[in-house]
């Protein structure tokens, strides 16, 4: 764990480090359901390994947790659930928010710290600063303003227009909730280097950003044990939603540009936006492409494939870089992923949007299966490093960090909160 993308790592105290660090934990949705939610699971999971005591509050809890953990789901009350398609997402996130933090107000002294996510945080976090509880604010992305702004351009620069209701499309009410709260958290936790220079571009300090990380469940994404056909063509694989921001349009110019598809396969598992497949039909109508949509095979497929590729131009830290490594996949990933990985020591790393590097890599490892292998017995020694238990263990040092700066510097989410609670 660092602080920011510079900043020398800070020694905890002794009676901070020692103690159980008592956590709640605020997630405004589903908890155990896809996506974020799974993210969001797995993360309290490791930290009730790690040897966290952790109080959750879900929306909705989708997906039962250890037993040490308590549980109180907010917008749920047995089989009763509040419909989030129903009332909105936004007005349940602000539901969520206000429920915990009338409950927040009994818990001082009980708690070490708040977790919370986006959009369901706002007045958690303010009762938090006037209590003298030190909070934290998962990034699960990059910057809200320049995910927006990217993502608008890339999508013009394409003629790929999103789709209305889009999650990366302009929201002006969200961005100004979400900006809000970056200001009243004492810390931001950034999955990634990528996330937290997205937060310094905007000009939020290093003492803000603290790293943690992503992982991957080892049960599910593990190697093949049997030794690979150098002489086989390569096996190249692309996981996730096919949107515009995840670059899948760079991935498969850079693929036939290379030789690899003269012979090899690119396998692509995921369902495409409104109108991305119809701009990239050219392209998918090769015979080395293979459209297989959504599915729930994603580990077999790994298990078989060479390679994951991931060209995004914006992201958080994206699960399925982790989960390929685990599978036995080398990365060929832009500098945007948020993957854990090196350049040519255990992956391939281009700029965003550098097709003419992609194609290469394609093409440098279709040629040199050697190294091919060298980095991914590095990826696969190393591996260990990324999982969500490793993962669950990260969070609670980033944790000591904060309330080490906290302790030490006091809070500036406190000078943020207002009189309109």
């Amino acid at each position: 764990m660092v602080r920011g993308d510079s900043a020398k790592e800070r020694k905890p105290r002794m009676e901070i480090a020692n103690k159980p660090i008592r956590v709640l934990y605020s997630f405004p949705h589903k908890i155990g359901a896809e996506r974020i939610c799974y993210t969001a699971w797995e993360q309290v999971n490791g930290l009730a390994a790690a040897g966290a005591e952790v109080l959750v509050y879900p929306g909705v809890l989708h997906r039962p947790l250890p037993a040490g953990v308590r549980v109180v789901p907010t917008l749920a009350w047995g089989k009763l659930r509040i419909s989030y398609k129903l009332v909105g997402m936004m007005r349940a996130c602000a539901w969520h928010d206000y429920i915990v933090s009338k409950r927040l107000e009994k818990l001082a002294g009980k708690i070490d710290i708040v977790h919370a996510w986006p959009l369901g945080a706002r007045r958690t976090l303010q009762v938090a600063a006037r209590l003298g509880i030190p909070t934290v604010l998962e990034r699960c992305n990059a910057h809200t303003r320049f995910a927006y702004e990217v993502v608008r351009k890339e999508c013009e620069r394409i003629g790929v227009p999103l789709p209305p209701g889009h999650e990366h499309q302009y929201n002006a009410a969200i961005l100004a909730k979400e900006e809000e709260e970056y200001l009243l958290a004492d810390g931001l936790l950034c999955p990634s280097d990528f996330v937290v220079k997205t937060f310094r571009d905007q000009g939020f300090p290093p003492e803000k950003l603290f790293r943690h990380i992503y992982g991957f469940d080892e049960k599910r994404f593990f190697p093949d044990p049997a030794p690979r056909d150098p002489k086989r063509g390569l096996t190249m694989i692309s996981v996730g939603v096919c949107a515009v921001r995840k670059g899948l349009h760079f991935a498969l110019e850079a693929w036939l540009n290379s030789p690899a598809s003269r012979d090899g396969t690119f396998l692509i598992a995921g369902e495409f936006i409104p109108g991305y497949a119809e701009k990239l039909a050219p392209m998918l109508a090769h015979p080395s492409v293979k459209v297989l949509g959504h599915r729930s095979d994603v580990p077999e497929l790994m298990r078989k494939s060479d390679i994951l590729v991931l060209s995004s131009i914006e992201e958080g830290s994206a699960l399925a870089t982790s989960e390929a490594r685990g599978s036995g996949c080398v990365l060929l990933v832009s500098e945007a992923s948020g993957a854990s990985c090196r350049h040519m020591e255990n992956a391939l790393v281009h700029k965003v949007g550098d097709v003419q590097s992609l194609a290469q890599h394609i093409a440098m490892l279709n040629q040199d299966r050697l190294l091919l292998e060298k980095l991914r017995a590095t990826s696969l020694r190393t591996v260990n490093e990324v999982t969500w238990t490793a993962a669950g263990m990260n969070l609670l040092q980033a944790y000591r960090a904060v309330l080490e700066v906290r302790r030490t510097f006091g809070s500036p989410a406190s000078r943020a909160v207002t009189s309109s609670l």
